[in-house]
């Protein structure tokens, strides 16, 4: 079982919201402490989202904000999740993620997608009908790039004749690659296509025991395309002393974070400790999560630590008892399943 963090990155303005205080620098300079402090820990990789035109999120290029990352760290992973392909083109794509891949000495992991959110599509005078057509044409066109190729491409979007890059991602390798989905359908095509594979539970299923269903068709996907199935799952997460302590930390924060959310299901503190689609709660509640994520063929975890306006200190404090207390007490469990 491997641990890596993520943050949507979402944000309270003092103008909208009475009594917040924080800045969009503040935002930027805390999540680079958190990153930090992630690869103190160990955790694998740090995502961050991409989002445009509402404060849900504010990091509308990730690979800016990670370019700074990649100067405060020497091992973690750097990726965005998720680069929404149909909104840049894939030139301008190709070169800022071969640009950052460079400054973190190919530390990039790519996570990428194709885009939900309604006001982002109109931002951007994009039919959201096309982005499935969009994303394939974007990912293939840097493929192609970062591979060194001399792209001559004609297609329904993107002209492009004779274009290579001039700077290539470290080591002229292309990045590993994640591609985010929503249904059961998808994750298996994911799989059958050689891909890997990045979801997020709470805006796709009902329950914790259904992310099973969804891992199980992606890895027969994999499974019939001979494809080594690489998974990540994303979950809320706050870790405490105990379960009380952990609603106490972090319900209201995790509400307003969920009132602001758009198009999505509204799942409050108290729904999502009834589906069980979290990872809230005591060392040992989480313990008993990831070891149950782990049955499902589930051996990577998200851990989306910050929502809301929950203080970095308490955030911090659950990634330190995530990393240094729960994780282990998981391990030792899968491990002596795996013995017996």
């Amino acid at each position: 079982m491997k641990l890596s963090c993520f943050s949507v990155v979402d944000h309270y303005p003092a103008d909208r919201y009475p009594g917040h205080h924080r800045t969009v620098a503040d935002r930027y300079r805390e999540l680079l402490e958190d990153c930090e402090l992630a690869e103190r820990l160990g955790y694998e990789i740090f995502f961050v989202a991409e989002h445009h035109f509402d404060e849900y999120g504010v990091i509308p290029n990730p690979a800016v904000w990670l370019a700074a990352a990649a100067a405060r760290t020497t091992r973690i992973g750097l990726a965005p999740a998720i680069a929404v392909l149909p909104f840049r083109d894939p030139r301008i794509l190709a070169e800022d993620y071969a640009v950052l891949d460079q400054l973190c000495a190919g530390r990039l992991v790519f996570g990428v997608g194709s885009g939900y959110l309604r006001h982002e599509f109109e931002g951007f005078n994009i039919d959201g009908r096309s982005k499935r057509a969009l994303f394939d044409e974007s990912l293939a066109i840097v493929r192609r790039l970062w591979r060194g190729e001399r792209v001559r491409h004609a297609g329904p979007r993107y002209a492009l004749d004779d274009v290579a890059l001039n700077v290539l991602p470290y080591g002229g390798r292309e990045p590993e690659t994640y591609i985010a989905v929503l249904r059961e359908e998808a994750a298996y095509h994911i799989g059958r296509a050689g891909e890997n594979l990045m979801t997020v539970p709470y805006a796709t299923v009902d329950r914790f025991e259904e992310i099973g269903r969804l891992i199980d068709a992606y890895r027969r996907g994999a499974a019939e395309a001979g494809h080594r199935p690489r998974s990540l799952v994303a979950l809320h997460t706050y870790v405490a002393e105990s379960d009380a302590d952990a609603r106490a930390d972090a319900e209201r924060a995790f509400d307003l974070y969920v009132a602001t959310r758009k198009y999505a299901k509204s799942q409050t503190y108290g729904d999502i400790l009834e589906s069980g689609l979290s990872l809230f709660g005591s060392v040992e509640t989480v313990a008993d999560k990831l070891v149950a994520l782990h049955g499902m063929g589930v051996d990577h975890v998200m851990a989306l630590y910050t929502f809301g306006d929950l203080p970095p200190e308490r955030a911090r404090r659950s990634l330190r008892l995530l990393a240094e207390r729960a994780l282990p007490a998981a391990r030792a469990r899968i491990g002596a399943a795996t013995d017996r």
